[in-house]
């Protein structure tokens, strides 16, 4: 049975896991407390950036720093999904078929450039991610845990891209962006580039299975108290009713929408969610599971825009910090 820490404690971890991984990724504070929210509620993170920005050293940063196997999945047009989940291969020594790996056995799995791919092998992750396996010609194999998928997309209006199916979309507990560096990180990139004979920024780890293990569990044990439990309904459901919305956040978001709020309680310190945890999770949580209809995406509102939109018309539930007794 895992262990669960202390919040603080486990608050503290996760503070040291984000400073460590400052040090070689020149990105701000607030990504990267995102993107291990995902990682503390056991989701997805799907980001969407242009090629360059440091995607694939941000999930090697991770897996280095929470002390996890790593590997990397580049998707292109011709990449079937048995270069994804592995496949059995004849031995001759034996006369047998056996069984070989394919990347997405390892505990953070960067899918770089997702959308590259055809939707057919896009789909080599749909089990994968709901049920932590894999199904090979018939057979389970489970993966290992914990299993996350980082998965970077390029924006659509690139040439070669394809749109994910909204089944893989609403697997992603999250989408964010890394975005361009600022000013300050751009000098920052710069400085290290002119450097370069110099020591290269060197992650260390700072935890290992175990201890993730043990942060997941905590994030299991932050309290929801009733009104931000129907907070989050509220939310959700309101999605399913704005006119400029085709489909709504499904039951499985309103689920990972609780789920995370947790998770970033924990990154917070607190021991309980407040309404303030979900308002600032939910556009990366919500907007990519929605679906605007034709004419309002001609006018050019966004899915970000309807989540924003609902976040200002739900009513803030008002609510005491739970007893300590």
């Amino acid at each position: 049975m895992v262990a669960t820490p202390d919040i603080e404690t486990a608050a503290d971890r996760i503070t040291t896991v984000i400073d460590r991984i400052r040090e070689a990724v020149i990105t701000d504070r607030q990504f990267l407390e995102t993107v291990t929210t995902g990682l503390l509620a056991r989701g997805h993170v799907l980001l969407e950036d242009v090629p360059g920005t440091g995607k694939t050293l941000m999930a090697r940063s991770f897996a280095t720093a929470l002390g996890l196997a790593f590997s990397r999945i580049q998707f292109t047009p011709d990449l079937l999904p048995a270069d994804v989940t592995g496949s059995y291969v004849f031995e001759e020594e034996t006369g047998e078929f056996h069984f070989t790996e394919g990347p997405v056995f390892a505990n953070i799995v960067l899918g770089d450039e997702i959308n590259r791919a055809p939707p057919k092998t896009q789909s080599a992750l749909l089990e994968a991610m709901e049920e932590g396996q894999v199904t090979v010609d018939g057979e389970t194999h489970e993966l290992p845990d914990p299993f996350v998928v980082i998965a970077t997309q390029n924006p659509v209006e690139q040439e070669g891209t394809f749109e994910l199916p909204e089944a893989q979309r609403d697997r992603f507990m999250l989408e964010t962006s890394l975005g361009y560096p600022s000013y300050d990180g751009t000098m920052e990139l710069l400085d290290r580039r002119a450097g370069r004979d110099g020591p290269e920024p060197v992650i260390e780890r700072v935890t290992d299975r175990e201890r993730v293990l043990e942060l997941q569990a905590a994030a299991e044990s932050v309290a929801v108290q009733r009104p931000v439990r129907g907070y989050i309904a509220d939310i959700c459901r309101a999605t399913r009713t704005d006119d400029r919305v085709e489909v709504g956040v499904s039951p499985r978001g309103v689920e990972r929408l609780f789920e995370i709020s947790r998770a970033l309680a924990v990154v917070e310190g607190r021991e309980y969610v407040v309404p303030d945890d979900v308002r600032r999770i939910a556009p990366a949580a919500l907007a990519h599971r929605l679906v605007v209809d034709p004419e309002s995406s001609v006018r050019g509102v966004s899915r970000t825009d309807v989540v924003e939109s609902v976040l200002d018309a739900v009513t803030v539930p008002s609510m005491e910090p739970p007893s300590s007794a």
